[in-house]
């Protein structure tokens, strides 16, 4: 049925906008979904891959234009950040098909890790509303970081992710623990200035890294704010230090400093890299975030926590 066709009463439409890349047999991929829909009563959903000029926020950005009922983001957490700034304020339900290496937000909120569990809660289940953040003007609903994680992330090609997994990821950060930290000055909501040294800041929607670890222990992903970390480390002997107390869930004053906010702005003396939900978007001195409250509506299980 072409986008503009009329539907009949009751009828309900998908669209998929997959990472190509993400995928061994993108066919086979097409088949399952196309079945789960067909199963659970929704027509021939559109079919859009990203590229890498137009990673899915165009796709699902004129998937809503052309009235389809939900977007499903089929791919890593790069796919999801840019289908929810795509649906965002648009009243249309984003569900994920999480294909990634992290796959954080669908981590953080308890979604189905394996395929056809993530279609049957994308087609089933209920709308939560979720915050987003933005930074720079970019959307992201899951994390955003300044310095090491960002050279960790940009350091990780994708056959070593494919082949690893999440320890491609510790591999490259291996080369940067004895970089030297920056001077960073934090404003938070119009605030005085936080002036630290920092190995990376890390802003986060949700607190939740892979490995039941808990980097930012008061974020939620609906509370109308984000949190931020400073972290600070230098060489062997601090980076193990610094991983204990982030591991005990231990206060450590010196190396991790918090703060939650509405609108944070951070200067560096030095361009460091920068990333949104695991991709790198380059080099800054300054990075300007703001909350955007209940921003995408999420497609969740009906027993998922309110």
């Amino acid at each position: 049925m072409p986008p503009d066709a009329p539907r009949p009463p009751g009828a309900r439409r998908a669209a998929v906008v997959v990472n190509p890349t993400k995928h061994d047999d993108v066919a086979k991929l097409r088949d399952i979904v196309r079945s789960a829909m067909s199963e659970h009563s929704w027509d021939e959903p559109l079919w859009l891959e990203t590229m890498a000029e137009e990673p899915g926020a165009g796709q699902a950005a004129q998937a809503v234009r052309d009235g389809v009922d939900l977007v499903l983001a089929c791919g890593g957490d790069g796919t999801v950040t840019a289908c929810a700034d795509g649906v965002a304020g648009s009243g249309v339900p984003l569900g994920i098909l999480p294909l990634g290496t992290g796959n954080l937000l669908a981590r953080n909120l308890g979604l189905p890790l394996d395929l056809d569990a993530a279609l049957v809660t994308a087609l089933t289940g209920t709308n939560r509303r979720l915050d987003a953040g933005s930074a720079n003007g970019h959307t992201f609903v899951v994390m955003a970081g300044l310095g090491f994680d960002a050279k960790m992330l940009g350091e990780s090609s994708e056959p070593l992710k494919k082949r690893l997994g999440w320890a491609a990821y510790v591999l490259t950060a291996l080369r940067h623990l004895r970089d030297r930290p920056v001077r960073v000055s934090l404003v938070a909501d119009g605030g005085a200035p936080l002036r630290l040294r920092a190995s990376a800041v890390i802003v986060g929607n949700v607190g939740w890294l892979q490995g039941g670890i808990r980097l930012l222990p008061d974020a939620l992903p609906d509370d109308g704010t984000l949190d931020a970390v400073v972290l600070t480390a230098r060489g062997w002997a601090g980076w193990i230090r610094l991983a204990a107390r982030v591991l005990l869930r231990r206060e450590s004053p010196g190396q991790m400093t918090w703060v939650q906010f509405r609108q944070l702005t951070i200067h560096a003396d030095r361009e460091q890299p920068w990333e949104l939900d695991g991709e790198v978007m380059g080099g800054t001195r300054r990075l300007m975030i703001t909350t955007q409250p209940g921003r995408v509506l999420l497609r969740v299980p009906p027993t998922a926590p309110v």
